[in-house]
């Protein structure tokens, strides 16, 4: 390694601990804070961002970064060095799109907005958060101008999540979907009769997180290098490869939310957890994009977590911690269960076949509100003619409607459509794992995940932020996304 590569790495070093130091805070504030907490919370993360954006784009940094640039121009595209050279590079040009005093006024807002919304979401009352929604979009309109685009707004905000995402492609995407979707879910709906559910019973929520520890355990979670906690929305933070904390959301009703929820954010940890040591405190340490992180989420919580192969393993040690609730259900009832089609209400909550129905309700909102088309008053009920039309249900409040996710009031807008991206490359990925190793199923019958842990490390884990999205989607399947694997999958699944 070079000593101007060596320099600039220093840099970024002091830049990742400053990070880190605010994805600590942001934890404490979505499980332990007090209450009375948040204003100084969000003074304490608007002024670390502020810290970070400031020497992000400081005349020095830029400085080491062209040494460093010009010390590794010779190397291979696949040389970490180049790779980290070309990734900071990309971070310096957009972070000196913004100003600072924007980037800090986004933060402030977001860990404000994060305690309006908790707020608001309790009490099912949307007007109580309607002005944070209206300042951060706002907000994220001079994000967009800020950073130019061609077509839409939209186009700019999605690169903070998807690198190379357009608008337009996201919506013929979501229309293909959308017109294959429907009918699936109609067809299934009526084939299908009565629901299958567990029986009514209460399942009480210390049980519930030994189920949660256990099954994170059992595909290859290190609590060594992590810990789950309660949280209002479940999520997963990655504060550095030997500090990555899971959170979940129980209900003493219903045991199955926990299990996936747990499922989905031990997908997430697996993928931080597998970073190279190597890309710790450099912007390497970090999913290739928001859509592939969503990818290894969903393949645990989907392709692993509602199969029959693990079920058959894990069900027996679940019946014993609900002998009296679950003790007389068969593999096959659990699984029906596990894998019931429903239009719901709730995202996190829904089936594989409803979900990016869910996400398309979202990117839609997202556009209107952003362009205008939408005013922030007229959300709900916009959010409700949306359900409706799309999985023919009306939410019966706003805690269940337009409050139930937590992204808008974090400033997340373009995150959601990363969500659908995953769930398509999950599947392209399980079909690429399974070609290399056809034993993967077998393995996870016996309660051993560690074949297709092994074969995400290697193709997926260990690049962390080195390759654009697309490119690694090509290394790792030979062929750019698409959302046939997908459609396959849920055909072969339920169409029986």
């Amino acid at each position: 390694m070079g000593v101007r590569l060596d320099t600039l790495k220093a840099r970024l070093a002091e830049i990742a601990d400053l990070q880190a130091a605010e994805a600590v805070l942001s934890w404490d504030q979505h499980t332990y804070m007090p209450p009375a907490a948040g204003q100084g919370r969000a003074e304490q993360i608007a002024t670390l961002q502020g810290f970070v954006h400031r020497l992000m784009v400081a005349d020095d940094t830029r400085l080491m970064l062209d040494g460093a640039q010009d010390e590794v121009a010779d190397q291979s595209p696949d040389d970490d060095g180049r790779a980290l050279v070309e990734v900071v590079r990309w971070d310096v040009d957009d972070s000196l799109k913004l100003p600072e005093s924007l980037v800090v006024e986004r933060a402030r807002t977001g860990a404000l907005a994060l305690e309006a919304w908790s707020d608001s979401r309790s009490r099912s009352d949307y007007s109580r958060f309607a002005p944070f929604l209206r300042k951060i979009l706002d907000l994220e309109r001079q994000v967009a101008e800020c950073r130019g685009y061609d077509v839409h707004p939209y186009d700019a905000l999605l690169q903070a999540y998807e690198r190379g995402a357009r608008t337009e492609d996201l919506k013929k995407l979501f229309g293909t979907l959308r017109a294959r979707l429907t009918p699936l879910v109609r067809s299934i709906l009526d084939a299908a009769g009565d629901p299958a559910h567990l029986p009514a019973a209460v399942y009480p929520t210390p049980v519930q997180e030994g189920v949660a520890h256990r099954l994170a355990a059992s595909i290859g979670y290190d609590f060594q290098r992590g810990r789950i906690d309660p949280t209002v929305h479940p999520f997963a933070s990655g504060i550095t490869r030997n500090d990555v904390r899971i959170t979940v959301r129980y209900d003493k009703h219903d045991p199955l939310k926990s299990i996936f929820a747990v499922l989905h954010e031990t997908g997430h940890a697996l993928y931080e957890q597998g970073m190279p040591e190597s890309f710790e405190r450099t912007p390497l340490r970090a999913g290739a994009s928001l859509g592939v992180h969503e990818s290894q989420s969903r393949l645990w919580e989907n392709l692993v977590g509602r199969s029959r192969a693990f079920w058959g393993c894990h069900l027996p040690a679940l019946r014993a911690d609900f002998p009296d609730a679950l003790g007389k259900v068969d593999e096959e009832q659990f699984y029906r269960a596990a894998n019931v089609v429903q239009p719901s209400f709730i995202r996190v909550d829904a089936d594989e076949v409803t979900y990016n129905l869910h996400i398309i309700l979202r990117f839609e909102m997202e556009i209107a509100l952003i362009e205008g088309s939408l005013a922030v008053e007229d959300a709900p009920a916009a959010w409700n003619e949306k359900v409706q039309s799309l999985l023919g249900i009306t939410p019966p409040d706003d805690r269940r409607g337009i409050l139930q996710d937590v992204h808008w009031s974090m400033g997340a807008i373009g995150y959601f459509p990363t969500y659908t991206l995953g769930t398509l490359l999950a599947c392209q990925l399980w079909e690429s794992a399974l070609e290399a190793d056809a034993s993967i199923p077998e393995g996870i019958a016996i309660g051993d995940c560690s074949r297709l842990l092994t074969w995400l490390r290697e193709t997926i884990h260990q690049h962390g932020r080195k390759y654009l999205p697309d490119d690694l989607t090509v290394r790792a399947t030979g062929r750019p996304l698409t959302a046939e694997p997908f459609l396959r999958y849920l055909d072969g699944k339920y169409g029986s």
